[in-house]
């Protein structure tokens, strides 16, 4: 996309560099990343990202317009949780890097989420890549390391002493994303808990901290409320729909609410169509759409070739969408020729008393494989996996 830095950058790549990119992350993090590190970073152009913000822009205003009921229905009644907000502290976004049917590279949206990625890592990964390849400062991102840990402290932090905030989730050492908990910690000064292991007295909740019962009164919630029932025999003191004195960042509730579920609801150009199943047109092809369950994560439970005996065989059809596919377009040439394809998420957060949130940074994922999902990969590829983008200009 930018021949002049892919070129620059497949010439000094070396797999001396890049188990160097690897040892700086694992030193930074103090474990090693569960997820398979590309690489290469993503070149686009200038001109690439700014259609990723306009589209971005149009995507915002069309969510704040939507009625609150209609926002309300997307949570299910057994997971509402109490004291919800009116915006969410985090807005995530995904495009697809496609090819118009006029042959321009464009930006097509995958999926919206209003659930933090890795915030933390994405920046050290970025920062990373541009001490291993030093020529990569001059179009790294504008904001600098500082003004983005003020943004992270003061949203998720606030005015609370950092004992008092703790980033939640289930059995947290087992996640893939371990390194971002930890660089995370290294940021703000808080404590990675296990639901497990919080305890609850009336409706304050409480955590040991070096052998001290500290309360908690601002999570920072990494745990995906709807995959709890999945886990068997999960022992905790505290219920997420139970009333409590916390402040959640951002509330589990707009899990739900930014999701696969506004996809039918959005128009923009670089929006494919999409409907909800039970809502499928007869004149349009089944063969032309992919199949999403609504809440799913990481691309679990997506199928990308459904058929009628599919479709018929879902009795719950409310809860999935057909999304129109889009085309990853293999742009992303590799040392022997090869070409990756891309995805890129543009990750914000979203002060509550903002109109419109801020972005922070972005996470890219490239595949050679049909989905772009790092877990989806050949494990004998190059040029996959967990990236960063640089915009410059083409």
């Amino acid at each position: 996309m930018i021949p002049k830095y892919r070129k620059q950058f497949n010439q000094e790549f070396s797999d001396e560099k890049y188990k160097n990119l690897k040892d700086i992350l694992q030193q930074k993090g103090g474990v090693e990343p569960g997820f398979r590190i590309s690489e290469s970073p993503i070149f686009l152009t200038k001109e690439f990202e700014g259609k990723l913000l306009d589209a971005t822009e149009s995507i915002i205003a069309q969510i704040k317009a939507l009625p609150v009921e209609t926002l309300q229905k997307a949570v299910p009644d057994n997971c509402k949780v109490p004291n919800d907000t009116n915006q969410p502290h985090f807005f995530t976004i995904d495009f697809g890097v496609c090819k118009s049917e006029n042959g321009e590279i464009e930006p097509q949206l995958i999926e919206l989420q209003a659930f933090p990625s890795l915030y933390a890592f994405q920046k050290v990964y970025e920062e990373t890549y541009c001490e291993v390849y030093p020529f990569l400062s001059e179009i790294k991102n504008a904001m600098p390391h500082e003004t983005f840990k003020n943004h992270l402290k003061e949203l998720i932090v606030g005015d609370e002493n950092p004992e008092n905030v703790v980033l939640l989730e289930i059995f947290p050492e087992k996640q893939k994303t371990a390194i971002d908990f930890a660089l995370t910690e290294k940021l703000l000064g808080i404590k990675t808990i296990c639901l497990t292991k919080v305890k609850k007295e009336g409706k304050k909740l409480y955590y040991e901290n070096n052998g001290k019962l500290t309360q908690i009164k601002r999570i920072y919630n990494r745990v995906i409320f709807d995959e709890l029932d999945n886990i068997p025999d999960l022992n905790t003191e505290f219920d997420f729909r139970e009333d409590v004195d916390v402040k959640w960042i951002t509330h589990p509730n707009w899990f739900f609410k930014i999701s696969k579920f506004l996809l039918p609801l959005l128009k923009h150009q670089f929006v494919p169509k999409s409907y909800f199943l039970h809502e499928f047109p007869e004149n349009e092809n089944l063969e032309d759409f992919v199949l999403k369950p609504l809440f799913s994560f990481a691309g679990s439970g997506v199928n990308l070739n459904p058929t009628k005996e599919i479709t018929n065989s879902i009795q719950d059809k409310e809860n999935y969408i057909l999304q129109r596919k889009v085309y990853y377009e293999p742009i992303f040439e590799d040392i022997n020729g090869d070409f990756s394809k891309a995805e890129i998420r543009l990750l914000y957060i979203w002060r509550e008393n903002d109109e419109r949130p801020i972005l922070l940074e972005n996470l890219g994922r490239m595949t050679k494989a049909a989905m772009v999902n790092v877990d989806f990969n050949k494990k004998d590829a190059i040029w996959i996996g967990s990236s960063n983008a640089f915009f410059g200009e083409g």
